[in-house]
């Protein structure tokens, strides 16, 4: 266990979140955690430990040459068991990589070297013991209608989703940029065939605009992913207690993944923090539920 933080010294912080509380109304959701910005310069042991100590147990490693974890495509063979066998004698879960890669690129060279690396993100997924990759819609362009864009997209997902499927990883379209509204992610998936396929929520203010939120939630309920990207919990502008209660309500058994970019003196007291915020949210929507 790196930098002495123990198995057993997590399962107890667990017990004392009030977790495992004997006849509480229980939930599987897990709050965790993507490197985005907080996390860009932790090594995998130091990302480790501090997500223990933060009782953050689930990871999600951005894709760039800047980040410390150096989790990329170019990684051998030989390092990317490492990384999978530390996370696997750890508490926590590698839950896969979130790419920067998008599908809206007017350019086919650019569209097909995104799909390229799309699949190989979902390899080197699958190879450090994750479950999915994160993608863009991303963006309507003027020069190319709207409708060409969302063909484009949803060709491109069927593409990476069945290259996915045949590894056993998940294609996590994020609700990301102007052609990333839960509407336009509806109608992308009405022409997406691929089952790996999955809208990942991002706490996208646009889609709550006149308090619509829980309409276009309803759009993408049934085709929703593994994971979503939550934020500052204490900015109102995004909905998060009644994003939460509809997830209870759902059923959802997803990770919350907080991805922070606000400059702070001490980011696992933070990360802590946003934490205890997450679990008074799922408490309060566990209670109403019952």
């Amino acid at each position: 266990m790196p930098l002495g933080v123990t198995r057993r010294d997590a399962l107890a912080g667990l017990a004392a979140s009030g977790a495992w509380l004997y006849g509480a109304p229980r939930s599987k959701m897990r709050f965790g955690f993507t490197t985005y910005q907080w996390g860009s310069d932790w090594a995998i042991p130091e990302l480790i430990a501090n997500c223990i100590r933060a009782q953050a147990l689930g990871v999600e490693l951005r894709t760039s040459s800047k980040y410390a974890h150096g989790v990329e495509l170019p990684l051998p063979a030989a390092q990317r068991r490492e990384v999978r066998k530390r996370f696997a004698d750890s508490p926590v879960t590698l839950v896969g990589m979130a790419s920067g890669e998008r599908f809206d690129w007017p350019d086919p060279a650019r569209l097909q070297a995104a799909v390229e690396n799309t699949k190989g993100y979902l390899k080197l997924s699958q190879e450090v013991g994750g479950s999915g990759v994160r993608v863009f819609p991303n963006d309507f362009h003027p020069e190319v209608p709207r409708e060409k864009t969302i063909e484009q997209i949803a060709r491109a997902l069927n593409q990476v989703g069945k290259y996915a499927a045949g590894l056993g990883q998940m294609v996590r379209l994020e609700n990301h940029g102007s052609a990333g509204r839960l509407e336009t992610l509806r109608a992308i998936l009405d022409r997406v065939d691929q089952p790996s396929v999955r809208v990942k929520l991002n706490g996208d203010a646009r889609d709550s605009e006149g308090g619509a939120f829980e309409r276009n939630f309803r759009l993408v309920e049934n085709r929703l992913a593994d994971t979503l990207h939550m934020h500052d919990l204490n900015d109102t502008r995004f909905p998060y207690p009644l994003q939460m209660d509809l997830l209870v309500r759902a059923g959802w058994e997803g990770w919350w993944l907080l991805e922070e970019s606000t400059q702070v003196p001490d980011r696992v007291q933070a990360l802590i923090r946003q934490r205890e915020i997450w679990e008074g949210l799922l408490a309060r929507s566990l209670q109403r539920r019952s």
